[in-house]
Protein backbone atom coordinates (compact mmCIF):
# COMPACT_ATOMS: atom_id res chain seq x y z
CA UNK A 1 0.00 0.00 0.00
CA UNK A 2 2.76 2.48 0.66
CA UNK A 3 4.54 1.63 -3.07
CA UNK A 4 5.27 4.97 -4.50
CA UNK A 5 4.17 5.32 -7.84
CA UNK A 6 7.05 5.51 -10.74
CA UNK A 7 8.28 8.70 -11.87
CA UNK A 8 7.02 8.89 -15.42
CA UNK A 9 3.43 7.72 -14.02
CA UNK A 10 3.33 10.81 -11.40
CA UNK A 11 4.60 13.44 -14.37
CA UNK A 12 1.80 11.65 -17.10
CA UNK A 13 -0.70 12.21 -14.03
CA UNK A 14 0.39 15.93 -13.33
CA UNK A 15 0.57 16.22 -17.62
CA UNK A 16 -3.33 15.20 -17.88
CA UNK A 17 -4.79 17.09 -14.68
CA UNK A 18 -2.67 20.64 -16.52
CA UNK A 19 -5.11 19.93 -19.35
CA UNK A 20 -8.35 19.64 -17.83
CA UNK A 21 -10.31 22.65 -18.58
CA UNK A 22 -10.43 25.65 -15.93
CA UNK A 23 -13.61 26.60 -14.71
CA UNK A 24 -14.43 29.69 -17.05
CA UNK A 25 -15.71 33.03 -15.16
CA UNK A 26 -18.25 33.78 -17.69
CA UNK A 27 -19.87 32.97 -21.29
CA UNK A 28 -21.63 29.77 -22.32
CA UNK A 29 -20.32 25.99 -22.43
CA UNK A 30 -19.43 27.00 -25.96
CA UNK A 31 -17.98 30.18 -25.59
CA UNK A 32 -15.80 30.52 -22.54
CA UNK A 33 -15.06 34.33 -21.54
CA UNK A 34 -11.89 34.89 -18.73
CA UNK A 35 -13.24 38.19 -17.13
CA UNK A 36 -9.27 38.39 -15.81
CA UNK A 37 -8.23 37.85 -19.48
CA UNK A 38 -11.00 40.59 -20.70
CA UNK A 39 -11.62 43.23 -17.83
CA UNK A 40 -13.88 45.45 -20.40
CA UNK A 41 -15.70 42.40 -21.81
CA UNK A 42 -17.62 42.27 -24.41
CA UNK A 43 -15.30 44.70 -25.56
CA UNK A 44 -12.01 42.31 -26.23
CA UNK A 45 -9.57 44.86 -25.73
CA UNK A 46 -6.69 44.61 -23.56
CA UNK A 47 -5.03 47.38 -22.12
CA UNK A 48 -1.07 48.17 -20.81
CA UNK A 49 -2.53 50.60 -18.43
CA UNK A 50 0.42 52.47 -17.34
CA UNK A 51 0.88 56.69 -16.29
CA UNK A 52 1.98 57.26 -20.45
CA UNK A 53 -1.05 59.23 -21.79
CA UNK A 54 -2.71 58.80 -25.11
CA UNK A 55 -2.01 61.50 -27.63
CA UNK A 56 -4.64 63.21 -29.57
CA UNK A 57 -4.45 63.85 -33.06
CA UNK A 58 -3.96 68.09 -32.52
CA UNK A 59 -0.48 67.20 -31.01
CA UNK A 60 0.09 64.14 -33.62
CA UNK A 61 -0.58 66.23 -36.72
CA UNK A 62 2.25 68.92 -35.21
CA UNK A 63 5.06 66.65 -37.08
CA UNK A 64 2.96 64.57 -39.18
CA UNK A 65 0.68 67.53 -41.66
CA UNK A 66 0.34 65.19 -44.05
CA UNK A 67 -1.12 62.08 -42.71
CA UNK A 68 -3.07 63.94 -40.19
CA UNK A 69 -4.96 65.67 -42.51
CA UNK A 70 -5.58 61.97 -45.00
CA UNK A 71 -6.68 60.83 -41.52
CA UNK A 72 -9.49 63.69 -40.82
CA UNK A 73 -11.18 62.38 -44.13
CA UNK A 74 -11.65 58.80 -42.97
CA UNK A 75 -13.91 56.96 -41.49
CA UNK A 76 -11.40 56.44 -38.71
CA UNK A 77 -11.52 59.66 -37.26
CA UNK A 78 -15.86 59.84 -37.60
CA UNK A 79 -15.89 56.44 -35.81
CA UNK A 80 -17.09 57.75 -32.74
CA UNK A 81 -19.02 60.96 -33.90
CA UNK A 82 -21.27 58.95 -36.71
CA UNK A 83 -24.60 59.99 -36.17
CA UNK A 84 -25.70 57.01 -37.80
CA UNK A 85 -23.84 55.17 -35.17
CA UNK A 86 -24.51 57.23 -32.52
CA UNK A 87 -28.29 56.93 -32.92
CA UNK A 88 -27.68 52.67 -32.98
CA UNK A 89 -25.64 52.82 -30.09
CA UNK A 90 -28.22 55.14 -28.11
CA UNK A 91 -30.64 52.50 -29.40
CA UNK A 92 -28.36 50.02 -28.20
CA UNK A 93 -27.74 51.58 -24.57
CA UNK A 94 -31.96 51.57 -23.94
CA UNK A 95 -32.03 48.19 -25.01
CA UNK A 96 -29.34 46.30 -23.05
CA UNK A 97 -27.24 48.85 -21.02
CA UNK A 98 -23.91 50.23 -20.87
CA UNK A 99 -22.07 47.18 -19.80
CA UNK A 100 -23.02 45.58 -23.17
CA UNK A 101 -22.69 48.80 -25.40
CA UNK A 102 -18.97 48.53 -24.42
CA UNK A 103 -18.16 46.50 -26.96
CA UNK A 104 -19.34 48.95 -29.91
CA UNK A 105 -17.47 51.90 -28.06
CA UNK A 106 -14.17 49.71 -27.71
CA UNK A 107 -14.23 49.80 -31.69
CA UNK A 108 -15.21 53.33 -32.07
CA UNK A 109 -13.47 55.18 -29.32
CA UNK A 110 -10.96 53.03 -28.27
CA UNK A 111 -9.23 55.16 -25.78
CA UNK A 112 -12.58 57.01 -24.45
CA UNK A 113 -13.77 53.19 -23.48
CA UNK A 114 -10.92 51.70 -21.79
CA UNK A 115 -9.98 54.98 -19.81
CA UNK A 116 -13.74 54.92 -18.78
CA UNK A 117 -14.81 58.31 -20.00
CA UNK A 118 -17.27 57.14 -22.15
CA UNK A 119 -20.34 56.32 -20.69
CA UNK A 120 -22.77 56.03 -22.91
CA UNK A 121 -24.07 57.68 -26.38
CA UNK A 122 -23.37 61.35 -27.18
CA UNK A 123 -20.60 63.15 -27.41
CA UNK A 124 -21.05 66.43 -24.56
CA UNK A 125 -18.24 66.03 -22.26
CA UNK A 126 -16.00 64.08 -24.22
CA UNK A 127 -12.57 64.78 -24.36
CA UNK A 128 -10.34 64.86 -27.99
CA UNK A 129 -8.72 61.92 -27.30
CA UNK A 130 -12.25 60.13 -26.93
CA UNK A 131 -14.37 61.97 -29.96
CA UNK A 132 -11.53 61.19 -32.39
CA UNK A 133 -12.59 57.70 -32.74
CA UNK A 134 -9.80 55.08 -34.14
CA UNK A 135 -7.08 58.15 -33.84
CA UNK A 136 -3.17 58.00 -35.17
CA UNK A 137 -2.52 57.20 -31.48
CA UNK A 138 -4.93 54.24 -31.50
CA UNK A 139 -3.16 52.59 -34.34
CA UNK A 140 0.16 53.24 -33.78
CA UNK A 141 -0.14 52.05 -29.96
CA UNK A 142 -1.09 48.68 -31.05
CA UNK A 143 1.25 45.74 -29.46
CA UNK A 144 -0.53 42.58 -30.62
CA UNK A 145 -3.50 41.06 -30.57
CA UNK A 146 -5.07 38.34 -28.46
CA UNK A 147 -7.21 36.57 -31.87
CA UNK A 148 -6.74 32.96 -30.36
CA UNK A 149 -7.64 33.54 -27.07
CA UNK A 150 -10.84 35.24 -28.04
CA UNK A 151 -14.35 33.21 -26.95
CA UNK A 152 -14.51 32.20 -30.64
CA UNK A 153 -10.76 31.58 -30.92
CA UNK A 154 -10.36 34.09 -34.04
CA UNK A 155 -10.52 37.57 -34.13
CA UNK A 156 -13.35 39.36 -32.73
CA UNK A 157 -14.86 42.64 -31.07
CA UNK A 158 -11.30 44.81 -30.60
CA UNK A 159 -9.09 41.74 -30.20
CA UNK A 160 -6.36 43.93 -29.84
CA UNK A 161 -3.44 44.89 -27.23
CA UNK A 162 -2.81 48.81 -26.33
CA UNK A 163 0.02 49.73 -25.04
CA UNK A 164 1.16 53.40 -25.71
CA UNK A 165 4.03 53.41 -23.64
CA UNK A 166 5.96 52.02 -20.80
CA UNK A 167 7.60 53.27 -17.66
CA UNK A 168 10.75 52.62 -16.18
CA UNK A 169 13.53 54.31 -14.43
CA UNK A 170 14.18 56.55 -17.15
CA UNK A 171 10.83 57.86 -16.48
CA UNK A 172 7.49 57.59 -18.84
CA UNK A 173 8.16 57.20 -22.62
CA UNK A 174 5.66 57.11 -25.32
CA UNK A 175 6.13 54.16 -27.83
CA UNK A 176 4.55 54.31 -31.60
CA UNK A 177 4.42 51.04 -33.30
CA UNK A 178 4.68 51.02 -37.45
CA UNK A 179 5.88 49.01 -40.17
CA UNK A 180 9.23 50.42 -41.44
CA UNK A 181 12.05 50.46 -39.48
CA UNK A 182 12.72 53.77 -37.78
CA UNK A 183 15.44 56.25 -38.43
CA UNK A 184 18.15 57.88 -36.27
CA UNK A 185 15.79 60.59 -34.13
CA UNK A 186 12.53 59.14 -35.09
CA UNK A 187 9.92 60.80 -32.60
CA UNK A 188 11.73 63.69 -32.71
CA UNK A 189 12.31 63.15 -28.44
CA UNK A 190 8.80 62.80 -28.08
CA UNK A 191 8.43 59.06 -28.45
CA UNK A 192 10.15 56.57 -29.29
CA UNK A 193 9.79 54.43 -32.63
CA UNK A 194 9.32 50.54 -32.75
CA UNK A 195 9.23 48.70 -35.93
CA UNK A 196 5.87 46.29 -35.93
CA UNK A 197 5.58 43.66 -38.27
CA UNK A 198 1.71 43.19 -36.68
CA UNK A 199 1.30 46.65 -38.85
CA UNK A 200 2.11 44.95 -42.23
CA UNK A 201 -0.38 42.33 -41.72
CA UNK A 202 -4.17 41.66 -41.94
CA UNK A 203 -4.33 40.89 -38.63
CA UNK A 204 -4.17 44.69 -37.30
CA UNK A 205 -7.34 45.10 -39.17
CA UNK A 206 -9.35 42.09 -37.99
CA UNK A 207 -9.41 42.70 -34.23
CA UNK A 208 -12.46 45.36 -34.90
CA UNK A 209 -13.94 44.48 -38.58
CA UNK A 210 -15.28 40.35 -37.10
CA UNK A 211 -18.49 41.83 -34.92
CA UNK A 212 -19.38 38.85 -32.96
CA UNK A 213 -23.00 39.04 -30.90
CA UNK A 214 -21.70 39.72 -27.48
CA UNK A 215 -22.99 36.52 -25.79
CA UNK A 216 -23.98 34.44 -28.43
CA UNK A 217 -20.22 35.13 -30.70
CA UNK A 218 -21.98 34.75 -34.08
CA UNK A 219 -20.35 37.22 -36.77
CA UNK A 220 -22.71 40.08 -37.56
CA UNK A 221 -19.90 41.50 -39.44
CA UNK A 222 -17.07 38.52 -40.97
CA UNK A 223 -15.21 41.06 -43.15
CA UNK A 224 -11.44 39.45 -42.15
CA UNK A 225 -12.71 35.73 -42.55
CA UNK A 226 -14.29 36.69 -46.02
CA UNK A 227 -10.73 38.15 -47.13
CA UNK A 228 -9.09 35.38 -45.04
CA UNK A 229 -11.00 32.16 -47.24
CA UNK A 230 -10.32 34.11 -50.34
CA UNK A 231 -8.16 34.25 -52.83
CA UNK A 232 -6.58 37.83 -52.08
CA UNK A 233 -5.11 36.37 -48.93
CA UNK A 234 -3.56 33.55 -50.72
CA UNK A 235 -2.25 36.24 -53.27
CA UNK A 236 -0.74 38.34 -50.30
CA UNK A 237 -2.96 40.97 -50.77
CA UNK A 238 -4.22 42.74 -47.39
CA UNK A 239 -6.45 45.03 -46.43
CA UNK A 240 -3.40 47.97 -46.47
CA UNK A 241 -3.14 47.29 -50.06
CA UNK A 242 -6.71 48.15 -51.12
CA UNK A 243 -7.62 50.75 -48.43
CA UNK A 244 -4.67 52.73 -47.96
CA UNK A 245 -4.23 53.82 -51.40
CA UNK A 246 -6.04 55.89 -53.83
CA UNK A 247 -8.24 54.57 -56.55
CA UNK A 248 -5.89 53.39 -59.46
CA UNK A 249 -3.41 52.05 -56.80
CA UNK A 250 -6.94 50.16 -55.20
CA UNK A 251 -7.45 48.56 -58.95
CA UNK A 252 -4.03 47.97 -60.06
CA UNK A 253 -3.64 45.87 -56.17
CA UNK A 254 -7.06 44.23 -57.18
CA UNK A 255 -6.30 43.26 -60.69
CA UNK A 256 -2.92 42.57 -60.73
CA UNK A 257 -2.52 40.94 -57.29
CA UNK A 258 0.68 43.48 -57.01
CA UNK A 259 1.55 45.22 -53.55
CA UNK A 260 1.78 48.89 -53.66
CA UNK A 261 4.76 50.75 -53.40
CA UNK A 262 5.62 51.99 -49.85
CA UNK A 263 5.35 55.57 -51.37
CA UNK A 264 1.70 54.92 -52.41
CA UNK A 265 -0.05 54.31 -49.05
CA UNK A 266 -1.94 56.89 -47.59
CA UNK A 267 -4.28 57.24 -44.26
CA UNK A 268 -7.28 57.35 -46.44
CA UNK A 269 -9.07 54.32 -44.66
CA UNK A 270 -11.20 54.55 -47.62
CA UNK A 271 -14.18 52.18 -48.21
CA UNK A 272 -17.93 52.00 -49.14
CA UNK A 273 -19.12 54.53 -46.17
CA UNK A 274 -20.14 57.34 -48.53
CA UNK A 275 -23.29 58.47 -46.42
CA UNK A 276 -20.88 59.44 -43.44
CA UNK A 277 -18.55 61.60 -45.47
CA UNK A 278 -21.38 63.60 -47.45
CA UNK A 279 -23.10 64.16 -44.04
CA UNK A 280 -19.87 65.12 -42.56
CA UNK A 281 -18.66 67.38 -45.37
CA UNK A 282 -21.80 69.11 -44.83
CA UNK A 283 -21.49 69.93 -41.39
CA UNK A 284 -17.82 71.05 -42.39
CA UNK A 285 -19.25 73.18 -44.69
CA UNK A 286 -22.16 74.51 -42.53
CA UNK A 287 -19.58 75.37 -39.90
CA UNK A 288 -17.33 77.38 -42.41
CA UNK A 289 -14.86 74.76 -42.94
CA UNK A 290 -14.31 74.96 -46.44
CA UNK A 291 -10.96 73.16 -46.23
CA UNK A 292 -12.09 69.90 -44.42
CA UNK A 293 -15.27 69.91 -46.29
CA UNK A 294 -12.88 69.89 -49.41
CA UNK A 295 -11.05 67.05 -47.81
CA UNK A 296 -14.23 64.88 -47.09
CA UNK A 297 -15.88 65.20 -50.51
CA UNK A 298 -12.59 63.73 -51.75
CA UNK A 299 -13.34 60.61 -49.85
CA UNK A 300 -16.84 60.42 -50.53
CA UNK A 301 -15.82 60.49 -54.26
CA UNK A 302 -13.44 57.67 -53.66
CA UNK A 303 -15.75 56.25 -51.99
CA UNK A 304 -18.31 55.69 -54.85
CA UNK A 305 -15.72 54.96 -57.70
CA UNK A 306 -14.90 52.38 -54.96
CA UNK A 307 -17.97 50.77 -55.61
CA UNK A 308 -18.15 51.79 -58.82
CA UNK A 309 -15.53 49.26 -59.51
CA UNK A 310 -15.56 47.11 -57.08
CA UNK A 311 -18.71 44.59 -59.36
CA UNK A 312 -19.57 44.34 -62.80
CA UNK A 313 -23.10 42.35 -64.40
CA UNK A 314 -23.15 40.13 -67.56
CA UNK A 315 -27.05 39.39 -69.71
CA UNK A 316 -27.48 37.14 -71.39
CA UNK A 317 -30.84 35.42 -72.79
CA UNK A 318 -32.27 32.39 -72.69
CA UNK A 319 -34.50 30.35 -74.56
CA UNK A 320 -37.09 28.14 -74.78
CA UNK A 321 -38.36 26.21 -77.68
CA UNK A 322 -37.05 29.30 -79.91
CA UNK A 323 -38.54 31.86 -77.70
CA UNK A 324 -37.17 34.15 -75.22
CA UNK A 325 -38.25 33.46 -71.64
CA UNK A 326 -35.54 34.52 -69.11
CA UNK A 327 -32.73 36.87 -68.62
CA UNK A 328 -30.18 35.97 -66.94
CA UNK A 329 -28.45 38.02 -65.15
CA UNK A 330 -24.65 37.38 -63.34
CA UNK A 331 -23.16 39.62 -61.08
CA UNK A 332 -19.64 39.63 -60.22
CA UNK A 333 -17.26 40.62 -57.39
CA UNK A 334 -14.47 41.40 -59.43
CA UNK A 335 -12.27 43.66 -56.66
CA UNK A 336 -13.47 44.15 -53.46
CA UNK A 337 -11.38 41.76 -51.88
CA UNK A 338 -14.17 40.29 -49.17
CA UNK A 339 -17.74 39.57 -49.96
CA UNK A 340 -19.69 42.20 -51.53
CA UNK A 341 -21.54 43.42 -49.72
CA UNK A 342 -19.88 43.32 -46.36
CA UNK A 343 -19.96 44.55 -43.12
CA UNK A 344 -23.56 44.85 -41.25
CA UNK A 345 -24.81 42.56 -44.16
CA UNK A 346 -27.97 42.54 -42.63
CA UNK A 347 -28.40 46.97 -43.18
CA UNK A 348 -26.48 47.14 -46.60
CA UNK A 349 -28.77 46.89 -49.58
CA UNK A 350 -27.27 45.93 -52.74
CA UNK A 351 -29.62 44.84 -55.28
CA UNK A 352 -30.28 44.77 -59.05
CA UNK A 353 -33.00 46.83 -61.09
CA UNK A 354 -33.89 45.62 -64.24
CA UNK A 355 -36.24 47.01 -67.12
CA UNK A 356 -37.74 45.59 -69.71
CA UNK A 357 -39.08 47.42 -72.82
CA UNK A 358 -40.46 46.62 -76.36
CA UNK A 359 -39.78 48.75 -79.33
CA UNK A 360 -41.81 51.38 -78.92
CA UNK A 361 -40.34 52.00 -75.13
CA UNK A 362 -43.51 50.41 -73.39
CA UNK A 363 -42.02 48.36 -69.93
CA UNK A 364 -43.11 44.70 -70.25
CA UNK A 365 -41.27 43.86 -66.58
CA UNK A 366 -39.40 45.63 -64.30
CA UNK A 367 -38.38 45.12 -60.52
CA UNK A 368 -36.13 46.46 -58.22
CA UNK A 369 -37.41 50.03 -58.76
CA UNK A 370 -37.60 52.02 -55.65
CA UNK A 371 -40.78 53.02 -54.12
CA UNK A 372 -42.05 56.79 -53.88
CA UNK A 373 -41.39 55.82 -50.11
CA UNK A 374 -38.10 55.14 -50.46
CA UNK A 375 -38.23 51.21 -50.27
CA UNK A 376 -37.75 47.97 -52.66
CA UNK A 377 -40.54 46.23 -53.71
CA UNK A 378 -40.87 42.32 -52.39
CA UNK A 379 -39.50 41.34 -55.70
CA UNK A 380 -36.22 42.97 -55.16
CA UNK A 381 -33.33 40.59 -56.20
CA UNK A 382 -30.74 41.94 -53.04
CA UNK A 383 -27.77 40.07 -51.84
CA UNK A 384 -27.15 40.70 -48.09
CA UNK A 385 -28.34 38.89 -44.73
CA UNK A 386 -31.65 38.41 -42.80
CA UNK A 387 -30.70 38.67 -39.24
CA UNK A 388 -32.82 36.24 -36.56
CA UNK A 389 -33.09 36.33 -32.66
CA UNK A 390 -32.72 33.53 -30.07
CA UNK A 391 -36.47 32.74 -31.18
CA UNK A 392 -35.63 32.47 -34.98
CA UNK A 393 -37.33 35.62 -35.42
CA UNK A 394 -36.47 38.26 -38.23
CA UNK A 395 -34.36 41.16 -36.76
CA UNK A 396 -32.04 44.23 -37.29
CA UNK A 397 -31.03 45.24 -33.95
CA UNK A 398 -26.90 43.67 -33.92
CA UNK A 399 -27.95 42.78 -29.89
CA UNK A 400 -30.47 40.41 -30.85
CA UNK A 401 -28.84 38.53 -33.75
CA UNK A 402 -27.53 35.25 -32.97
CA UNK A 403 -27.91 33.77 -36.54
CA UNK A 404 -28.75 34.74 -40.04
CA UNK A 405 -32.06 33.06 -41.95
CA UNK A 406 -30.16 34.44 -45.32
CA UNK A 407 -26.57 35.02 -46.44
CA UNK A 408 -26.30 36.00 -49.83
CA UNK A 409 -23.36 37.61 -50.79
CA UNK A 410 -20.90 37.41 -53.13
CA UNK A 411 -17.16 35.88 -52.51
CA UNK A 412 -14.12 37.60 -53.87
CA UNK A 413 -13.60 37.43 -57.81
CA UNK A 414 -17.00 35.17 -57.48
CA UNK A 415 -20.49 35.76 -58.91
CA UNK A 416 -24.34 35.00 -58.57
CA UNK A 417 -26.27 34.43 -61.49
CA UNK A 418 -29.72 35.57 -61.05
CA UNK A 419 -32.80 34.73 -63.75
CA UNK A 420 -35.78 37.20 -64.33
CA UNK A 421 -38.77 35.02 -66.60
CA UNK A 422 -39.81 37.13 -69.33
CA UNK A 423 -43.36 36.68 -71.80
CA UNK A 424 -42.99 39.00 -74.82
CA UNK A 425 -46.18 40.33 -76.34
CA UNK A 426 -46.73 38.72 -79.66
CA UNK A 427 -45.67 40.67 -82.47
CA UNK A 428 -42.52 42.85 -80.12
CA UNK A 429 -40.00 41.39 -82.07
CA UNK A 430 -37.41 42.45 -79.68
CA UNK A 431 -36.47 43.97 -76.02
CA UNK A 432 -34.08 46.37 -74.59
CA UNK A 433 -32.94 45.56 -71.18
CA UNK A 434 -31.02 47.66 -68.94
CA UNK A 435 -30.33 46.30 -65.44
CA UNK A 436 -28.53 48.13 -63.04
CA UNK A 437 -26.29 46.77 -60.06
CA UNK A 438 -27.46 49.22 -57.13
CA UNK A 439 -26.50 50.12 -53.44
CA UNK A 440 -26.63 52.09 -50.23
CA UNK A 441 -25.94 51.81 -47.28
CA UNK A 442 -29.04 50.96 -45.15
CA UNK A 443 -33.09 50.77 -46.04
CA UNK A 444 -34.37 53.87 -46.19
CA UNK A 445 -36.29 53.09 -42.94
CA UNK A 446 -33.92 51.53 -41.28
CA UNK A 447 -31.75 55.13 -41.62
CA UNK A 448 -34.52 56.91 -40.36
CA UNK A 449 -34.86 55.15 -37.63
CA UNK A 450 -31.03 55.36 -36.44
CA UNK A 451 -31.11 59.11 -37.35
CA UNK A 452 -34.26 59.76 -35.24
CA UNK A 453 -32.77 57.52 -32.33
CA UNK A 454 -29.75 59.90 -31.87
CA UNK A 455 -29.11 61.62 -28.44
CA UNK A 456 -30.14 64.88 -27.44
CA UNK A 457 -27.01 66.24 -27.79
CA UNK A 458 -26.50 65.48 -31.21
CA UNK A 459 -28.50 68.05 -33.40
CA UNK A 460 -28.68 67.14 -36.50
CA UNK A 461 -30.24 70.33 -37.99
CA UNK A 462 -27.90 72.59 -36.27
CA UNK A 463 -25.17 69.97 -37.19
CA UNK A 464 -25.73 68.95 -40.71
CA UNK A 465 -28.29 70.92 -41.56
CA UNK A 466 -30.70 68.19 -41.91
CA UNK A 467 -34.58 69.26 -40.92
CA UNK A 468 -35.71 65.40 -41.84
CA UNK A 469 -33.99 62.28 -43.16
CA UNK A 470 -33.65 62.80 -47.10
CA UNK A 471 -33.43 59.68 -49.31
CA UNK A 472 -30.46 57.80 -48.75
CA UNK A 473 -28.13 58.40 -52.06
CA UNK A 474 -27.68 55.26 -54.15
CA UNK A 475 -24.76 54.47 -55.93
CA UNK A 476 -25.66 52.56 -59.72
CA UNK A 477 -22.16 50.70 -58.98
CA UNK A 478 -22.95 49.01 -62.76
CA UNK A 479 -25.40 49.63 -65.61
CA UNK A 480 -25.57 47.71 -68.80
CA UNK A 481 -28.21 47.27 -71.64
CA UNK A 482 -28.87 44.93 -74.25
CA UNK A 483 -31.13 44.03 -76.90
CA UNK A 484 -32.38 40.69 -77.42
CA UNK A 485 -34.65 38.79 -80.35
CA UNK A 486 -38.04 37.60 -78.68
CA UNK A 487 -37.48 34.71 -81.12
CA UNK A 488 -34.58 32.55 -82.51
Amino acid sequence: MGRKLPIYVTLMMMLALSLVPKPALAGSPVFNVDLEFYPYYPSLIKWDKSPAEFTPPSVCKNCHVKQYKEWTGSVHSFAFRDPVYQGELNKANKAVGHEITRQCEGCHSPAGMVTGEIKGPGNTGLSEMALAGVSCDICHSISGVTHWQTPSHEPENGSFILSPGIENKEGVQLVKRGPIKPHSGCGGGFHECAESGLHLRAELCASCHQVYHHDAHFPLEATYNEWKHGPYAQKNILCQDCHMVDIEGFKHSADQFAKPDRKEYRHYFNGANYLLTYLAAGAAKKAGDDEQAKILMKQYDMAVERLKSAGDLEISPEYQNGRLAEVKVRVKNVRAGHNLPTSLTNVRQMWLEITAKDESGKIIMSSGVVKADGTLPDNSRIFNSDGMGENFHFAVDPWVITSFSKHDTIKPKGYKDVFYGIAAPGGVKSLSIEVKLRYRQADQKVAEELLGAVPKDIELEKVYGLASVPPLPVVDMVVKQSVFATER
